[in-house]
């Protein structure tokens, strides 16, 4: 996905925006929360502060990345949930998934959890990643390796 570096000057924008691509933040939000509540709540209040600020937001795409995962951080530390005993939900699974996988991945710290998920699931470069966690290349690629080692030794060997 292109980063959108246009202001946001109208609520038009922001619902092209939505159209384009609230789908595949909502499920990222999943994969990284393992809740589809907070998901749906996540995204939803990501978009309503972004219409709320409108034309102070300059890269609006990447800031309603960043809020969503922060509001879904935030809604995970609320309700307490533990992230390595929640099972998905059914309903809300992709068809496609490996639910090993997918647990495994919910073991993993939520800074690795979230570098993981955005560069394996978004298909984002670590630039893009970075600016929507608001933190530098650096930390991205250190969080990116130590979750890939983690993740190999939760899931072990798989092809032999």
């Amino acid at each position: 996905m292109d980063s959108t570096l246009a202001v946001v000057d109208a609520p038009q924008d922001i619902e092209a925006l939505y159209r384009a691509d609230a789908d595949r933040l909502w499920r990222a939000v999943y994969a990284f929360a393992g809740d589809a509540e907070i998901a749906s709540d996540a995204v939803a209040e990501a978009y309503a502060q972004l219409l709320r600020r409108g034309s102070a937001v300059r890269d609006p795409a990447a800031w309603v990345w960043r809020s969503a995962f922060q509001i879904g951080r935030g809604a995970l530390k609320t309700r307490r949930l533990d992230a390595a005993a929640t099972e998905p939900v059914v309903d809300h699974a992709d068809a496609y998934a490996d639910q090993d996988l997918l647990t495994a991945v919910r073991r993993l710290p939520e800074g690795q959890r979230a570098v993981v998920i955005l560069f394996y699931y978004a298909d984002l470069p670590i630039r893009q990643i970075a600016e929507r966690l608001g933190t530098n290349s650096l930390a991205v690629r250190a969080n990116l390796s130590r979750g890939r080692r983690r993740l190999r030794d939760l899931l072990g060997d798989r092809d032999g």
